[in-house]
């Protein structure tokens, strides 16, 4: 595996709702009973039949190279036991193999809240601190087998990313 000649550092920001949005939605707390709207995940797993699991990730810094997308379906993860993370993500560009370099974001994620990304969003990670955290995955029982598009920039543009 060749080293990337360039390393691109992508400052996190804290996520909230209105940041996030380009890439999916940002999904917090509320109140038992509140009827469904706007605010709750809206999925799409009409493609399939839906996974729902906990995988167990190891840490493994916050350097990437590859990017990933989905385009049969929407995607959920949060973490559990509170744990905080990282995720760099690109808006969906369906028209397109490979994401903008100039459009990568990177979100610092709180334990206490869940993620959904849109179909289609580029997405590289989760990645932490921790020496190991357990996240919930809701995906499609075959996404990562029939649905998972990666671009590698090492190999495009001799470009690498950190997450700061």
């Amino acid at each position: 595996m060749r080293p990337a000649k360039t390393l691109q550092q992508l400052q996190a920001q804290s996520i909230t709702p209105e940041n996030f949005r380009r890439y999916g939605q940002l999904i917090s707390a509320s109140l038992d009973g509140k009827t469904y709207d706007v605010e709750d995940a809206q999925l799409n797993l009409q493609n399939g039949i839906p996974r729902f699991y906990i995988m167990r990730l190891l840490h493994k810094g916050r350097h990437f190279h590859t990017i990933t997308r989905h385009v049969q379906c929407t995607q959920c993860l949060g973490s559990l036991e509170g744990k905080d993370w990282f995720l760099a993500v690109a808006p969906p560009n369906n028209d397109s193999e490979e994401p903008a370099i100039e459009e990568i974001a990177a979100f610092r994620i709180p334990g206490n809240c869940f993620i959904k990304l849109e179909v289609g969003t580029w997405h590289a990670g989760p990645y932490f601190d921790h020496e190991f955290v357990d996240f919930y995955n809701l995906e499609l029982k075959d996404t990562n087998v029939v649905d998972h598009f990666t671009h590698n920039f090492r190999e495009s543009h001799q470009l690498g990313f950190e997450i700061i």
